[in-house]
């Protein structure tokens, strides 16, 4: 056999090898889904008292395919102020979105910038809620702060100066920002790869979903939360009053406990008017709350079925990462409260799943304890750069990659900087660990009394706002994962508190 035909054949015989080594080392896509308070109780995959209802099929199929982290969890339980840790890496007090009144500054939308450095194709569809133009995606088609869930407007780059750059649509806003992004996948240039932030905003408070939905559960029973009638060791004076005096004003509850002048104040008084038999009432407010709620969840979920279609269509699942998360958790009547805000588990806690045929083996869980400043730093290291210094969080790509940590954080900080706004909600800070959580209600707005005072909200609620009392809770998350008994006052963990104390003042000061 003649040299060159040999040399031709060992040539042929490494293709497969070259091919297979190059579609290894190809970045991937990321596909960063967020959806509005969807929280991980609503969650199939989750094995949460609502899982049996299946309301989320594609999500769940996505988790047993991928890794579900069971501990991830916002520091600031509302939308503006999440949504600003994800993109910036950093705290509230660090990119200074505290409240749902700060606008992130264009300088610090940090993690478009950083992929952009890596070559990335960035776009934002959806949910943005930050105030500033999101000028540092190549493209931009977003709700103009929270949008409608029906015919919703958006703001275009391209079609105009913002935040007049707006373009009409129709249909159900989960159906449509779907329909946007598989268009968008459509004409995009993929010879780089691409980085889309695809937001929904269902499930968000006040639930408006399709029509098609109508029918969805409606001779289903959903199961109750027991502490939503029943919780006599939960809470503390700063949630509760002394005396329980404060019961008909903190938090916005399903039964008609509050009985704040707002009709939104109490989920009864809205759907159901006032009622003789409170806990009848109680019943049928919950069960309306939450199949409305889920519906929009099957909506969302559906329509996630429809994008991840697409991708396996193009050929591009098994080179795209997605991501699946909720901007924070939500209360379905845990505690007879409802919203977020809150410190406790069902509204800290985020849904966070990880999809990656590629690099991430099926049917991972990791018990992880990662909050939502680690997202951006995680995102940029699996587009192949590192993590900037300026962002606090720290990235978990070797959890993803099956492998252990190194220095990984104990405990997990936390802070709600509005007080009694919207849903009478006090003002609180504390941190959780695996197995603990500590939380301290201050009782006051953070900013000084005379600019409180002037600002437009500062008497909505008859004055309750001013301050309340301060107190501290302690939950043995442990042995009371519902939270049902406020332990602060148990000499049993006196030293375990202290420690934790030490913890929470040097975290507050990061």
């Amino acid at each position: 056999m003649k040299l060159q035909t040999i040399l031709l054949l060992a040539l042929v015989a490494t293709l497969p090898l070259v091919k297979s080594d190059a579609k290894k080392s190809k970045r991937p896509n990321i596909i960063f889904i967020m959806a509005d308070d969807h929280t991980s109780q609503s969650i199939g995959a989750y094995g949460g008292r609502l899982a049996r209802l299946n309301p989320t099929p594609n999500l769940d199929k996505l988790a047993s395919e991928g890794m579900l982290f069971e501990n991830a969890f916002c520091n600031n339980s509302i939308c503006s102020p999440s949504r600003a840790s994800i993109i910036s890496g950093q705290y509230s007090q660090t990119n200074g979105v505290l409240d749902l009144d700060h606008h992130l500054d264009v300088d610090k939308q940090y993690l478009p910038i950083e992929m952009k450095k890596l070559g990335y194709s960035t776009a934002i569809i959806g949910k943005w809620h930050l105030g500033n133009e999101p000028v540092n995606f190549d493209y931009y088609k977003v709700l103009p702060v929270q949008g409608k869930y029906f015919n919703p407007v958006f703001r275009e780059k391209g079609k105009g100066t913002w935040p007049n750059n707006l373009v009409k649509t129709e249909g159900h806003s989960s159906d449509v920002i779907t329909d946007l992004s598989i268009d968008y996948l459509e004409k995009l240039d993929k010879s780089k790869p691409f980085f889309l932030m695809h937001h929904y905003k269902a499930p968000h408070d006040m639930f408006e979903y399709a029509p098609r939905y109508k029918d969805y559960l409606a001779d289903v029973e959903i199961p109750e939360p027991a502490s939503l009638y029943n919780q006599p060791f939960f809470g503390s004076e700063a949630t509760r009053g002394r005396n329980d005096s404060l019961r008909h004003v903190i938090g916005t509850s399903i039964s008609p406990r509050n009985t704040q002048h707002n009709r939104h104040s109490s989920y009864t008084k809205l759907f159901y008017g006032t009622v003789q038999d409170k806990q009848m009432g109680t019943h049928l407010a919950y069960q309306k709350y939450l199949k409305d709620y889920l519906r929009c969840v099957k909506g969302v979920d559906d329509n996630l079925g429809r994008l991840f279609a697409y991708l396996k269509k193009e050929g591009l699942w098994e080179n795209t990462v997605i991501i699946y998360t909720g901007d924070q958790g939500m209360m379905l009547g845990e505690h007879d409260f409802a919203d977020k805000r809150w410190m406790y588990e069902e509204t800290m806690r985020m849904p966070f799943i990880v999809h990656y045929p590629a690099q991430i083996k099926k049917e991972q869980k990791t018990a992880l304890l990662i909050n939502n400043t680690d997202y951006a730093p995680t995102m940029i290291e699996l587009a192949g750069g590192k993590a900037p210094e300026y962002m606090q969080g720290k990235s978990f790509i070797s959890t993803l990659m099956g492998k252990e940590e190194t220095e990984w954080r104990e405990a997990t900080y936390y802070r709600y900087w509005m007080h009694i706004i919207h849903h009478f909600v006090p003002a609180h800070f504390g941190i959780r660990t695996k197995d603990y959580k500590l939380i301290f209600y201050y009782g006051k707005h953070y900013l000084p009394k005379e600019e409180f005072e002037s600002h437009y909200w500062a008497d909505r609620y008859n004055g309750v706002g001013r301050t309340t009392p301060a107190a501290w809770e302690f939950y043995d998350l442990k042995n009371d994962p519902q939270e049902l008994h406020n332990r602060y006052n148990d000499p049993k963990y006196k030293e375990l508190i202290a420690k934790l104390k030490v913890e929470l003042k040097r975290q507050r000061k990061n």
